[in-house]
This record gives C-alpha cells, sequence and structure tokens, in this order.
C-alpha cells in the first residue's frame, strides 16, 4: 500500500469549506464526513480534513492560529499555467483569497498562491522538469 497524506484543518464553517475545495476539484469522501468534520479527496494519496473548531480541539489543546497567520504552505502540484491560475480564480470566487503573495514565475516553475477562508495557505504550482536549469 502506498502512503497517503490526511492534512488536518481547523475551519470556523465546515459548509463553506466543503463549498471552497469542491470548487478547487477536492471531492467529498461521505465515509469520513459528519457534522463535524468533512474528508475531501485531492487525489488517491492525498485528503484534506476540514475539522471544526470543537472537533479540532478534540486532538490538540494548541491554539487555532488567526487567519492572518501562515504556519504552513501546503504546494499542490498542477498540470498547466493554466491549471494555476483556475486554482487562483475558484479561490477568488468562493471564499478564499488569490494571490495572497505574488505570484513567482521562473519560466520551467511558476506558482500562486492562495488563502482559504480560514487563511490556509496553498501554493498551486506548475513545473516542466525538462526546462530546470542545470546545477553549476
Amino acid at each position: 500500500m502506498s502512503r497517503m497524506i490526511f492534512v488536518n484543518l481547523p475551519v470556523a464553517d465546515l459548509a463553506a469549506s466543503m463549498a471552497f475545495y469542491e470548487a478547487l476539484g477536492f471531492e467529498n469522501n461521505p465515509h469520513f464526513t459528519d457534522e463535524t468534520a468533512a474528508c475531501m479527496v485531492c487525489s488517491e494519496a492525498i485528503n484534506v480534513m476540514l475539522l471544526t473548531h470543537a472537533k479540532w480541539r478534540t486532538f490538540t489543546n494548541r491554539p487555532i492560529p488567526p487567519t492572518t497567520s501562515s504556519e504552513v504552505m501546503l504546494a499542490l502540484s498542477c498540470d498547466s499555467r493554466d491549471a494555476v491560475d483556475a486554482l487562483n480564480e475558484a479561490a477568488a470566487t468562493k471564499g478564499g483569497t488569490a494571490d495572497i503573495n505574488p505570484p513567482q514565475d521562473l519560466g520551467f516553475m511558476y506558482n500562486r498562491n492562495l488563502a482559504d477562508p480560514d487563511g490556509h495557505v496553498w501554493e498551486a504550482m506548475w513545473m516542466d522538469p525538462a526546462a530546470i536549469p542545470p546545477n553549476g
């Protein structure tokens, strides 16, 4: 069995967060979803667990950071530059914030950062491995 990752995120409004991630192309797994949590599937290996604040507090007593902080940036690869742009556009129209940092275009790599409604930072990125400059 290959490894999977479950990214756990505290959210203030579960329904709004589910709608946001659905707009980004994630699918809900109803087997791990109830009124306190939702499992949003990104791929066979990547799942995002959206947890109400009350549910989050059953896992840790560490404080939930304000939506203006950045505790982690999660990079998500995209198939093209256009897909990077589409993810940011979806974020902006579904309660998130597009381009919370300036877009970065290195030719072989292109990325734009977005935040979900709770301020969790995602880096939508595309890279052409064949175009990476050689070391030296």
